[in-house]
């Protein structure tokens, strides 16, 4: 993982500023804060202070926040004078990469803010999703499934977040296009409280067409049109997995991956030379 700045060793290098002479980062990924979680936080600096510093960098109006932005709120709410800083030497593009690795590495931010905040450095330095890819140490079919998260609408994704339901959940759901229709299928699986897999199977009934949303959803009594496209993909799928375990069971050390792109999905099978 690349580092951007160096933070200060000796004392001296620790500057002291006014919580208002500091703005917030405007690419910072994290959008929602715990009003709790930063009063616990004010509670604990009370009595303890700031331990760790902010990163600061440079600004035409003073300076702005790197990372810290939990602290500086805190601070703010307790009303400090002063807050301690470390002064990073870095561009506003470093600056947002440090903003989106800090979140990520303390797992802060959930599905879609991390999609957006990929979103917004690709669109705002122009770089691909295969150069994120590397900067951020991931791969670029990571990236690429993240950015999908954004197709869904907004109401969908808070339905989402409101009721813990998983990323696999959000992914599913991108199969139905039509805004309408999936509220609708995201309230059956909302009330049913239903799994990731039996969520994927009503979801994929629904779009067969060949039984309605209300019906029993027992996936073994689920049939699918003989006709329908979605079942010969399904079956074909589950002819690949069952060819690969069979080689496995055979003794050959055999890997595969499945990769869900925008347009297609795509499965790689690694088979070691003889």
């Amino acid at each position: 993982m690349n580092i951007y700045y160096q933070k200060a060793s000796a004392p001296d290098r620790i500057l002291m500023i006014s919580p208002s002479q500091i703005s917030a980062n405007p690419n910072q990924p994290r959008k929602i804060f715990s009003d709790d979680a930063i009063l616990k936080l004010a509670d604990s600096i009370r009595q303890y202070g700031i331990i760790q510093p902010l990163v600061v960098r440079k600004s035409n109006d003073g300076y702005e926040l790197v990372s810290g932005e939990r602290r500086l709120r805190a601070a703010k709410e307790l009303g400090l004078d002063s807050v301690p800083c470390v002064l990073a030497q870095i561009n506003e593009e470093k600056s947002a990469h440090i903003a989106i690795i800090e979140n990520l590495l303390r797992e802060d931010l959930n599905m879609f803010e991390e999609a957006q905040a990929f979103e917004s450095l690709i669109d705002t330095y122009g770089i691909t999703q295969e150069q994120l890819a590397k900067k951020l140490s991931n791969s670029q079919s990571y990236i690429a499934n993240k950015l999908r998260l954004l197709r869904l609408d907004k109401e969908t994704r808070e339905k989402i977040l409101e009721n813990q339901l998983t990323e696999r959940h959000a992914r599913a759901l991108l199969k139905i296009r039509d805004e309408n229709e999936r509220a609708h299928v995201l309230e059956k699986i909302i009330e049913g409280g239903l799994n990731v897999t039996r969520s994927e199977e009503l979801i994929e009934r629904y779009i067969s067409r060949d039984m309605p949303l209300d019906a029993e959803q027992d996936g073994d009594s689920a049939q699918i049109s003989k006709s329908s496209p979605e079942r010969s993909v399904k079956a074909l799928y589950s002819s690949i997995e069952r060819a690969i375990n069979n080689v496995k069971t055979s003794g050959v050390n055999i890997k595969s991956r499945r990769v869900e792109n925008d347009d297609f999905t795509e499965i790689t099978i690694l088979i070691p030379a003889r």
